[in-house]
């Protein structure tokens, strides 16, 4: 039967067929149910199920006829009819089907892994034509085996030649008790099972031998569509108990993970060499370098709609590919199994950049962590011998030695001695009782209140110090009589901040990289997007950090295991304020001067009339002092209230919602409607817990004996009545309206006030607590531009060496001489990681891409609202500084009285360079490189202030406030090149020298050292990979 002609397919209402010719139970799944079903929904696919009985029993002549064909092997398949089927309508094929027969022994798979330069554990071959069959090349011995002379010391693994025998063996070393693992497919919740007496190997039949990789317990498995694409999950290795972790559904516990470039690459290469779209492989991280230890051939993920979606937009690009070009252009903006839209204003924002020339490079972020509990903290002395007991428990029996107690067991013991320790009932108005002993009781019944908090220890935020204070005794007899107990709690994320979080992730996905919001998710799964997260040491921070990530590549599940994945603590450069401590304790008391006794001074570089920031604590109100009095009133009548409600609080409605687990909360973006309907506050906190954190605000704001003010209260007292407005207007609190107001405008005078009194002053501080952050966003502005300009280079030498392969008399003994024109993987010495990683990873001529050169680093540094206040004042007031004079701001005039204006950075606040390449201009020319500076005030304030508003209740009754768009900090058409920006900022940053060496890439080495032959390998393997899908259009 002749080959019915293909041309009109996809024209006049045509549809693409596609042949699924598989069987039933490998149809009937789940996965492959998802993706052939959102495939038909485009509209420009007709689906074909070729059933069983067609398969094993009709003729091939009979069966479907198909313009594209999805078929691959499984148990009782018959690939020789398939292929002949394939050979005799030629349609497109998904997966080839040649290459299947590789997939069934171990052996040409791992020969087929080197051949193409692919990473594979050691290993060594015995090969048996009969069991039991002796060996002279292989020995074994009690802790090794030796094959042909290569000796391979427990552990090693064990694994059968055929590659459908999945009974795998670990033999473990007689020092660690030997004994043998026994690796299978799941039944039930088990994965592996121990046999402590099994201590030689098999001899039934031929196996693998190699050494074993530790995975610190992880297994990395890695699904490709096509060699553009891949994602990859990790789960629990079944080396460690065997025993399958699960969630609530019954379904194996999986996270998704990010791969390394160079993992990226090993995806691509293989899904190249085997010649299968759609692939599964398995990969093992161990000691910094990765390899593929199996190859599974067609394998889809579960239970990720993320992945359905993006393998459904592959697998219709490559068919609309091969059968109808025309319309392969586009991917519709929005899909038709789901609607997507951006959630913010993107005005401040340029899309691709100033014209088609300009390509997106780099995207660097800093982002304040999202909205928080108030921050607290409880100071008392204590006598007691029971909580001194503990303290010397702790600290090593040291009686000078402060303890820290941080961890479940330490906090447990705490709690059973203050529980010991609390007074049973609370005395009277009437009480003789001392003041004194009044109070450290309702200090211990508070420290009772906070380690109660939650029902356990897991997910609350709280640490206590015991600092000796006194001592009795002498040398050995030394004993601590009285000790400082400091009990630090809240700031913790909530339910709103891990949506505020979340939503800007996404917000960045849509509106940070080019494309129709789908173009950073592209980016990502390819090997051009590199990029890495890094948090303070702060758990309300990270956790922020992991929100965000899962909203910008689309990631499912909980925070946790995209924490443990995708974010990189780093508190030296996020975290603290010791550096400045000086200065902002100046700076503190020329503010306290200024707000108590309304003393301003003009700054030398300009008139407050003209530039109004210029002067000493600009932003102050002119009313302040009149303003603090207004304050202490108003906190005083809101403190009283709370002080009713927990009196008249029940010990059973308390115990009834003690068990309320922050952990649990972090999973959650909607609020406790049950705790809110039943009249508590939100979140863990109690009536007791929310008395103590306003009466502290009351007593440190005011010290009426000695009419002194403390105006570092004052952000404080602003936090506490934003949290309450935002999670707990229910409880009707009067004048919390009134003291929100008033509170806010003293804040927005003295909070950016304490970062520095003046300009002079903010670049001063903001250089010291910003300036290992700085020096890293200028390294990350330099390797982009460094690799941007390899990847130029590497495209003038590909056209140079066309041009002059042609020529048929060129003198084959010339050469390029310059050293930056090395081809890459030729393993010069000479060349550094960095430089190898981005001439290979970017060069067109491997790259199967339309844009191999869009290659996007991003760089995003979560931190606290003290580093997105330094590096904003560097920002705007680096030019004042001596060794600048005469140079203009990196932010334009109308931005800086927009700053000036803006006061308050709030939750999610952040600042984005974006660093563009223009492609047209040459090498050398300083606007080659642009940078894009854009902010955003963070959380958006304006429900709070203006409650008539039908959005605004809505936001208040689900407890969030929206995060304000981006807004440019330079003028439209304005040209600030990395060079001027290098320049403006070198006096402030951290030189590259003081930084740690950089790592090389992980697993890379291996690739750069192959020889000049296996990359061309590569590459006529990749022309003839496009040339087969060709074919298929006939």
């Amino acid at each position: 039967m002749e080959v019915e002609e293909g041309a009109s397919v996809g024209v006049g209402g045509g549809k693409i067929k596609v042949g699924v010719c598989v069987m039933e139970k490998k149809v009937s799944s789940s996965p492959m149910g998802q993706i052939l079903d959102r495939l038909e929904s485009f509209g420009e696919f007709e689906i074909l199920h070729f059933r069983d009985k067609v398969i094993l029993e009709d003729p091939i002549e009979s069966w479907p006829i198909c313009d594209c064909l999805i078929a691959f092997h499984s148990s009782g398949y018959p690939l020789e009819k398939a292929q002949a089927y394939a050979a005799l309508r030629k349609p497109f094929l998904v997966n080839e089907l040649d290459p299947q027969y590789l997939l069934h022994d171990r052996r040409k798979v791992y020969e087929h892994l080197e051949m193409y330069g692919i990473p594979v554990p050691r290993y060594a071959c015995v090969n048996r034509k009969v069991p039991n069959e002796d060996l002279d090349y292989f020995v074994e011995e009690e802790d090794f085996v030796e094959v042909n002379g290569e000796r391979f010391w427990k552990p090693f693994v064990e694994k059968p030649v055929n590659g459908d025998d999945h009974s795998i063996m670990i033999y473990y070393p007689s020092s660690a008790g030997g004994g043998m693992k026994e690796l299978f497919r799941k039944i039930g919740n088990r994965s592996s099972e121990f046999h402590p007496d099994v201590r030689r190997v098999r001899r039934e039949g031929s196996f693998i031998y190699e050494e074993f990789m530790s995975t610190g317990g992880t297994d990395v498995k890695v699904y490709t569509v096509g060699p553009e694409y891949a994602h990859a999950e990790a789960r629990k290795s079944p080396v460690v108990d065997g025993v399958v972790m699960r969630n609530t559904d019954g379904k194996e516990v999986r996270y998704p993970v990010l791969l390394t470039p160079a993992e990226k690459q090993m995806a691509r290469q293989l899904c190249i060499a085997f010649r299968q779209t759609v692939c599964g492989f398995d990969l093992l991280r161990s000691e910094g370098c990765s390899y593929v230890c199996d190859v599974n051939g067609w394998s889809f993920v579960k239970n990720s709609y993320k992945y359905y979606d993006d393998a459904a937009c592959v697998l219709r690009k490559m068919c609309l590919d091969a059968k109808a070009p025309h319309l392969s252009s586009t991917l519709p903006p929005t899909l038709p199994w789901k609607f997507n839209k951006p959630i913010q204003s993107n005005k401040g924002l340029t899309r691709q950049g100033n014209g088609q020339s300009e390509e997106l490079r780099c995207v660097i972020a800093v982002i304040r962590h999202g909205d928080r509990t108030p921050k607290q903290k409880v100071k008392l002395n204590v006598t007691e011998e029971k909580l001194l007991n503990l303290m010397l428990k702790y600290n090593g029996g040291k009686p000078r030695a402060e303890t820290k107690l941080k961890s479940a067991v330490q906090l447990q013991d705490l709690l059973d001695a203050t529980r010991m320790l609390v007074p049973r009932t609370r005395p009277g108005r009437e009480s003789d009782s001392d003041p004194e002993d009044l109070e450290h009781a309702e200090k211990l019944r508070q420290v009772k209140a906070v380690l109660e908090e939650g029902g356990n220890f897991s997910g609350i935020y709280r640490k206590v110090q015991l600092k000796p204070m006194k001592w009795d005794g002498e040398g050995e007899k030394e004993r601590p009589v009285e000790a400082l107990m400091i009990l630090k709690y809240g700031g913790v994320l909530t339910h709103a901040g891990r949506k505020q979080a979340e939503e800007l992730g996404r917000f960045f996905r849509y509106n940070m990289y080019p494309g129709e919001g789908t173009g950073l998710l592209r980016l990502h799964s390819t090997y051009r997007h590199d990029l890495k997260i890094y948090s303070s040491d702060e758990g309300r921070v990270q956790m922020s950090a992991a929100a965000f990530a899962k909203g910008l590549l689309d990631l499912e599940g909980q925070l946790t295991p995209i924490l443990v994945s995708l974010v990189s603590k780093d508190s030296s450069m996020l975290d603290g304020l010791d550096t400045a401590s000086t200065e902002m304790e100046a700076a503190k008391a020329r503010l306290n001067e200024i707000v108590t006794c309304g003393k301003k001074m003009i700054n030398e570089h300009g008139s407050s009339e003209e530039f109004p920031w210029m002067t000493d604590g600009a932003g102050v109100p002119p009313n302040a002092n009149e303003l603090l009095r207004e304050l202490v009133t108003l906190t005083k009548n809101v403190t009283e209230q709370v002080r009713i409600l927990a009196m008249d609080e029940k010990e059973n409605l308390t115990e009834q919602y003690d068990m309320y687990d922050q952990a649990k909360a972090l999973g959650k973006t909607n609020i406790d409607s049950d705790r809110i309907a039943s009249g508590l506050p939100c979140g863990s906190e109690g009536f007791l817990l929310m008395f103590a954190r306003w009466i502290k605000l009351a007593r440190d704001l005011y010290n009426e004996r000695k009419d002194r003010f403390d105006i570092t209260q004052i952000p404080d007292i602003y936090d506490s009545c934003k949290y309450d407005l935002l999670h707990n207007s229910h409880l009707g609190l009067q004048g919390l309206d009134e003291l929100f107001k008033v509170a806010q405008l003293l804040a927005d005078g003295v909070i950016p006030n304490e970062y520095g009194i003046n300009p002079q002053q903010k670049l001063k501080i903001g250089s010291k607590v910003a300036r290992r952050l700085m020096g890293k966003i200028l390294i990350d502005l330099r390797n982009t531009r460094e690799e941007a300009m390899s990847v130029a280079e590497l495209k003038e030498q590909h056209v140079s060496l066309s041009l002059s392969s042609s020529k048929k008399h060129q003198d084959k003994n010339i050469s390029p001489k310059r050293d930056d024109l090395r081809r890459p993987g030729t393993g010069d010495k000479d060349e550094d990681d960095d430089d190898k990683e981005t001439k290979y990873r970017l060069d067109p001529k491997y790259a199967n891409v339309k844009t191999p050169e869009r290659h996007v680093r991003t760089r995003l540094y979560f931190t606290s609202e003290s580093h997105i206040h330094s590096l904003m004042n560097v920002l705007r007031y680096c030019n004042l500084d001596e060794s600048l004079q005469g140079e203009e701001s990196l932010i334009s005039q109308n931005a800086l009285e927009r700053l000036f204006k803006t006061k308050e950075l709030d939750y999610m606040s952040y600042i984005v360079l974006r660093l563009f390449e223009n492609t047209e201009v040459s090498l050398e020319d300083p606007k080659r490189f642009r940078i894009e500076l854009t902010f955003s005030r963070g959380a958006d304030l304006s429900p709070l202030e203006e409650k008539n508003d039908d959005e605004a209740e809505s936001l208040m009754r689900e407890h969030t406030l929206p995060i304000m768009g981006p807004e440019r900090l330079q003028e439209v058409g304005s040209c600030l090149t990395l060079e001027t920006m290098e320049k403006m900022v070198h006096p402030f940053a951290m030189p590259p020298e003081d930084f740690p060496p950089a790592s090389a890439p992980v697993g890379f080495s291996g690739y750069f050292s192959k020889s000049a032959a296996v990359l061309e390998r590569l590459v006529k393997l990749f022309h003839s990979y496009k040339n087969s899908s060709s074919d298929g259009k006939s």
